[in-house]
């Protein structure tokens, strides 16, 4: 082989290789705004919309989020993203007529989980946990407040430092009867450090915060 032909070939394989980079890099990118966009999106829509606005509103935005799980089937964190959005959904809605939202959002959780438990800071185990304490038991549902806990234990040891994980779970303890002990939970939240971009996100979750904490310690 002569030195040109060898040099061609070199070249080749490096443009090659430049180009699988480039190729992730721009999925990588388009992953992260995707999921940026629908964080301020449901922000806005939780903390900023008229209560009458919501169910509209996030049913055009788990639209969003699917077309983005579709595209990244591979990531945990779109799923994460899809279900926190379904999930909302199905708040709004309420009642009986929400539990097939509540069974999609499980299921996309789940998913996540399986592709990379820990992505989001464990948000998926978190997530998951607030359905398993909120929706009904068998027979009407799959609700189960012994693998909410657990589910809980497991987002706080991702992430112990973290607002949601432990705003829900001293929900959670406030919601079964142990109000004494959702305090420190409450604290932390209150006390945990901002996450970039997220800043309407935190503003909400502290409010919800104080007043649960409020809750937690009344007679």
């Amino acid at each position: 082989m002569n030195a040109s032909v060898h040099g061609q070939r070199c070249l080749i394989i490096v443009f090659t290789a430049m180009s699988l980079l480039l190729a992730k890099v721009s999925v990588a990118s388009e992953l992260e705004d995707g999921i940026a966009q629908i964080q301020r999106e449901w922000a806005d829509i939780r903390y900023k919309r008229a209560p009458a606005e919501r169910e509209r509103l996030y049913e055009a935005l788990a639209a969003k989020a699917h077309r983005l799980s579709e595209a990244q089937r591979e990531r945990s964190e779109p799923l994460i993203w899809e279900g926190i959005v379904v999930s909302s959904l199905a708040g709004e809605k309420g009642g009986l007529g929400a539990l097939g939202l509540a069974k999609q959002a499980k299921a996309l959780y789940e998913d996540a989980i399986r592709i990379d438990g820990n992505a989001l800071d464990g948000s998926a185990f978190n997530s998951l946990a607030v359905l398993y304490y909120k929706v009904p038991s068998w027979p009407i549902g799959f609700g189960d407040k012994a693998k909410a806990r657990e589910l809980l234990d497991k987002a706080i040891g991702i992430n112990p430092a973290g607002i949601d994980p432990n705003y829900f779970y001293a929900e959670y303890l406030i919601e079964t009867g142990r109000r004494a002990e959702a305090v420190p939970y409450l604290e932390r939240a209150l006390a945990a450090p901002p996450r970039p971009g997220r800043q309407v996100a935190d503003e909400g979750r502290r409010a919800e915060a104080r007043q649960l904490l409020d809750r937690a310690r009344s007679n």
